[in-house]
């Protein structure tokens, strides 16, 4: 019975002092902080997406129509960029067109098929030939043209070092302003909205004399940090 007793209060011993641990680690003055790194770097592959958009009569004719349209265009696609270039489907859709008399109910006067799909390159400098590929061989919509990187993994990892620093420097800043001293670490966490903002281009489809200049810029990769230390 005695031993029994000698086991609970070494577990009320222990809990105490853990609670009072994390009182007191609540109760330590401390600053919280954020920064934000950006880092500037050259894309290395280009993403376009490609539409084609029928419309006909009835819903299985302008299917038809569509695909056809679409295999004449990745056909042209294929003749610039050779038969290893990544081309894949990104969306389909098949729906009615209506008409809206004035003093009569809608009515179905055909149907739309839209079919859209990524075009994935190395070289930049056939985007031009790509796009106007594409618009000569069936396609009717060039919804966007983004650069972007194949594994951005050093760029976010320095963009994270700058974002700590920043927020490390905006800590001491406010510690200084305060007549105070940076203490230890609390926490430090990574923000959400870190990552490549693309650069990004649209176009209608045109079919021209020359190929369609594009111009790759440069791309951010972002980071933002939030860290807590204390204050002495």
């Amino acid at each position: 019975m005695r031993s029994y007793h000698s086991s609970v209060l070494l577990v009320l011993v222990v809990t105490s002092a853990w609670a009072q641990s994390g009182n007191v680690l609540a109760s330590v003055p401390r600053i919280q902080a954020s920064g934000e790194g950006v880092v500037q770097v050259k894309p290395d592959q280009a993403k376009i997406d490609i539409g084609v958009v029928t419309q006909a009569p009835t819903a299985q004719a302008a299917g038809a129509q569509n695909a056809t349209q679409l295999q004449s265009a990745i056909v042209s696609l294929r003749a610039v960029l050779g038969g290893n270039t990544e081309i894949k489907t990104t969306g389909y859709s098949l729906s009615p067109v209506y008409s809206y008399p004035q003093n009569g109910k809608p009515s179905i006067e055909g149907y739309r098929a839209v079919d859209t799909i990524e075009v994935t390159m190395d070289d930049f400098t056939v985007i031009g030939k790509v796009i106007d590929a594409a618009t000569k061989g069936g396609a009717n919509e060039v919804q966007r043209l983004q650069f972007t990187l194949k594994n951005d993994s050093s760029a976010r990892a320095a963009a994270l070092a700058k974002a700590v620093h920043e927020a490390r420097s905006n800590a001491a800043a406010m510690a200084g302003a305060m007549g105070v001293k940076l203490g230890r670490l609390i926490s430090l966490e990574q923000g959400a909205s870190e990552g490549i903002q693309p650069v990004a281009f649209t176009a209608e489809a045109r079919v021209a004399a020359v190929p369609t200049p594009v111009q790759a810029d440069t791309i951010e990769v972002r980071a933002s940090v939030t860290l807590t230390m204390a204050v002495e």
